[in-house]
């Protein structure tokens, strides 16, 4: 345990040291594009002037355009305020177009329309609220121009980096989910291959060779018995090849017609699952069954072969698997824990669970595009152990983060950058 705590505490160390040397060679570098990134993540970090309906203010001379984000109760969409000296102007008055440059070049374009007392842009701000801000306003024949960053959820890591980083990708793309049912349930001995031994004739037992958990072959001896009416002696042989499980009998002692040996064929076992009603109409003989025994990790699989048309005292039935146990593993009397596929379905965009995490109030992922990674904001549908459906949030073909993605998490939220509007 020691071990293991110093060599977690060791690789958390190496992680640290790799990002503090990143963000020393990109602040070293000097190029334009990383002046950029830095001056973006100052940007956070610099107050923002703020008008009376809680917008940015951008000015020039004597024109002041409030630009905010409106987001409560609606889909969120730009509005904005013009003035003039100080004085509001009427929304009919200036002519506003914003553009907004995403990461990897895409380019939202957004026009505006007089609502009310204020200019209300015709397109939906999807998350993250993460781009370069273009504003281009015009007002008495007059021009004017800001520009400005707002960036969110968004990183950057040299490839060398998140290679040390052990970050790893996959691509978005359709996948087959596999839809499972969970139960429980016990290996059973296959009753099936099971021989009850008793003696032909009446009398006394001379001898036994074998006793409970003795492997037996066919044929083989297991005891001698004195016959009551021809004093002859007599040999009980095995029927089957097995284990004994039961023994009821001893040296001296007077037999009839009761069992004496029971033995068991173990090299093929039952699975016997508890299928309770909310399930019983999508299990079906045929389909297959991964199970584990309780509190251990290996798998085994088969198919469900039969399923009883009896219920039992707690109204669940039980599904039959059949399994090869020529090993000897699964010990009859053991508890499995297993899961039943039901079903299976074509979604046209999935992304694995090991790559989700949780950012404000949405699950996400991390999308690469060169060394740079944001947050992407999911609508997720259907799942398995593996996969979950994408609805929205991410296209087909986006590369993201799958291993790892907490160091990604970790380093935007040192940033400190802030969801402003």
């Amino acid at each position: 345990m020691k071990n293991t705590m110093k060599l977690f505490n060791t690789k958390l160390l190496f992680i640290s040291l790799l990002i503090i040397c990143s963000g020393l060679l990109l602040s070293a570098c000097g190029n334009s594009e990383d002046e950029h990134h830095n001056a973006t993540h100052n940007a956070h970090h610099a107050p923002i002037e703020k008008g009376s309906h809680g917008g940015r203010l951008l000015s020039r001379d004597d024109f002041t355009i409030e630009l905010s984000i409106f987001e409560t109760g609606a889909l969120p969409k730009f509005r904005a305020w013009a003035s003039y000296e100080g004085k509001p102007l009427k929304p009919s008055d200036v002519e506003l177009k914003i553009t907004l440059s995403r990461l990897g070049g895409k380019v939202d374009e957004i026009n505006f329309k007089p609502h009310n007392d204020a200019m209300r842009g015709d397109s939906v701000i999807y998350e993250p609220h993460s781009f370069i801000v273009n504003i281009a306003a015009k007002h008495n024949d007059i021009k004017y121009n800001w520009q400005y960053d707002n960036i969110e959820g968004r990183t950057k890591i040299e490839s060398a980096v998140a290679k040390a980083l052990e970050i790893s990708t996959d691509t978005a793309g359709p996948v087959v989910l596999q839809q499972t049912v969970n139960v429980f349930g016990k290996i059973t001995a296959n009753t099936e291959r099971m021989s009850q031994v008793s003696a032909r004739f009446s009398g006394v037992v001379k001898s036994i060779s074998v006793s409970i958990g003795d492997t037996v072959r066919k044929g083989q001896t297991l005891a001698s018995v004195e016959s009551n009416e021809s004093l002859k002696l007599y040999t009980i042989k095995a029927p089957i090849s097995g284990t004994i499980t039961q023994r009821n009998a001893n040296i001296g002692e007077q037999v009839n017609a009761q069992t004496l040996f029971i033995i068991a064929d173990t090299s093929n076992v039952w699975v016997d699952l508890s299928i309770f009603p909310a399930d019983q109409q999508r299990v079906k003989p045929g389909v297959p069954v991964s199970f584990s025994l309780v509190n251990q990790a290996k798998s085994f699989a088969g198919k469900i072969t039969l399923i009883n048309v009896l219920a039992e005292a707690n109204q669940s039935v039980i599904a039959r698997a059949v399994i090869d146990n020529k090993n000897g593993q699964l010990l009859p009397g053991s508890f499995v824990k297993a899961k039943i596929k039901v079903d299976e379905v074509a979604v046209p965009l999935a992304v694995k669970r090991s790559g989700l995490q949780a950012y404000r109030d949405f699950a996400v992922v991390y999308e690469q595009i060169g060394d740079e990674y944001e947050v992407r904001m999911l609508e997720l549908g259907r799942q398995d152990d593996e996969w979950v459906e994408v609805l929205g949030g991410l296209q087909a073909g986006a590369t993201y983060v799958v291993e790892n993605s907490y160091v990604i998490k970790a380093d935007i939220e040192k940033s400190g950058a802030t969801h402003d509007h």
